[in-house]
């Protein structure tokens, strides 16, 4: 799976984490999202995953769940009690490599960077994919006579994330009828 690897990552205990996590998430033939740690109900470990074709089912969930859970005990990098919640990416997913920039090409994001691109940390506008190892942003509010793409250095980003739109809704609900029908499944539509 280093065809495609995470490029926005965790800092600090999130960090710690992941490393510990993304390798059993990986053999069980999943990609690794994100990681949060949050004082959501004490203390939540949130664990976002998803199958390569970028869908997620709630069977999913429960086994990487069991497959992570012996192996937090043993390594235990949180020193209190949490709660362990693992989910899928969701529909305003974040962007965290470079393929996700490319396969949701044509919809809205949100960017935020880690380091300023002509002094400025935050983009929105619309994904046009990747280009030489950077994202592609169609600027939402880019003056008239200026550039209206922006190319963001992959490795600087801090976060991004799609924005929610009908047009994202239906790509997304396109998509896992397209993987559940390549895995077989019938979802009864």
């Amino acid at each position: 799976m280093q065809e495609d690897q995470r490029l926005v990552k965790e800092s600090g205990l999130e960090a710690r984490v992941a490393a510990i996590v993304e390798p059993v998430i990986e053999d069980l033939g999943y990609r690794l999202v994100r990681i949060r740690i949050s004082g959501l109900n004490g203390c939540t470990l949130q664990i976002m995953a998803e199958r390569p074709d970028g869908t997620m089912t709630v069977e999913d969930c429960e086994e990487i769940s069991r497959a992570v859970s012996p192996v937090l005990d043993v390594d235990d990098p949180i020193n209190r009690a949490y709660h362990l919640e693992i989910s899928s990416p969701g529909i305003d997913r974040p962007l965290v490599r470079p393929g996700d920039f490319d396969r949701w090409s044509g919809h809205l994001a949100r960017v935020e960077m880690a380091i300023a691109v002509d002094g400025r940390k935050r983009f929105k506008g619309t994904v046009l994919g990747t280009d030489d190892g950077k994202a592609v942003i169609r600027l939402d509010d880019a003056p008239d006579e200026g550039e209206r793409d922006v190319r963001l250095t992959i490795e600087d980003i801090a976060e991004a994330r799609l924005i929610l739109t009908d047009e994202l809704i239906s790509a997304a609900l396109k998509a896992e009828k397209a993987a559940k029908a390549a895995r077989g499944i019938d979802d009864g539509d």
